[in-house]
């Protein structure tokens, strides 16, 4: 039974790391696709985003499952609910992707991104891939230097947000009503991806340190362990 618990687990862990895999694809086809008006890889994106749904569910219904059937406790209660809440922002993450892409969907054949935050956008987008790749690699090697990683490439992508709001509300911006909700809504679903990214790696490093706060130095603390 111990085995089979085990293996479920590592099912669990495995689906993780898929998820999050497929969130990689998404928001880089999804950025490509604001960035060039690709509408038809917008809509890739779009169609792919049901499935990422399902594929959380699924992880969703094991997770239970294993909760009603064998009763975790200690760190493997943590391991279970942790996943759960991953799951969910990983399916968020998911979404973020998919708005940017129905953005580049809705203003086809007109370009998307406003004049003057092209290169704004492309750095935001990038950033975002970044981010998305490190998750999946933190997810699958539970390496907790990639936590800071993530961190600090969410700092780089608030500024960017923060320098879109800048732009639309100065008194040179010349953008139309719809350029000016397009910036906006493009801007927030990339901050939100980010934020959500930060929210998974928190949790990574509270399942392997037991503290919510851990600091840098734990997070050291506890890599030395497990390379002890």
């Amino acid at each position: 039974m111990r085995q089979v618990f085990h293996q479920s687990l590592e099912d669990v862990q495995s689906r993780l790391v898929e998820i999050a895999d497929l969130i990689a694809v998404a928001i880089d086809k999804a950025t490509r696709a604001f960035a060039t008006s690709d509408v038809a890889l917008a809509e890739e994106v779009i169609a792919d985003d049901a499935h990422i749904d399902e594929r959380a569910l699924e992880l969703d219904e094991i997770a239970i499952e294993i909760l009603a059937r064998q009763q975790p406790v200690a760190r493997d209660l943590r391991i279970v609910v942790t996943a759960l809440r991953v799951s969910a922002s990983l399916e968020r993450m998911g979404d973020m992707a998919e708005h940017i892409a129905q953005l580049a969907r809705y203003r086809f054949p007109e370009r998307a991104i406003p004049k003057g935050l092209k290169s704004t956008f492309v750095s935001m987008g990038e950033r975002d891939v970044e981010i998305a790749r490190t998750l999946s690699e933190l997810l699958r090697t539970q390496d907790l230097r990639l936590a800071d990683q993530i961190r600090n490439a969410d700092d780089a992508v608030d500024e960017l947000h923060a320098r879109v709001f800048e732009k639309v509300l100065s008194e040179n911006w010349r953008g139309e009503a719809t350029a000016t909700v397009d910036a906006t809504l493009a801007s927030r679903y990339h901050e939100r991806f980010a934020d959500h990214a930060v929210s998974v790696a928190k949790k990574v490093v509270y399942l392997a340190t037991g503290d919510w706060a851990a600091d840098t130095d734990a997070i050291d603390i506890a890599i030395t362990k497990d390379q002890a």
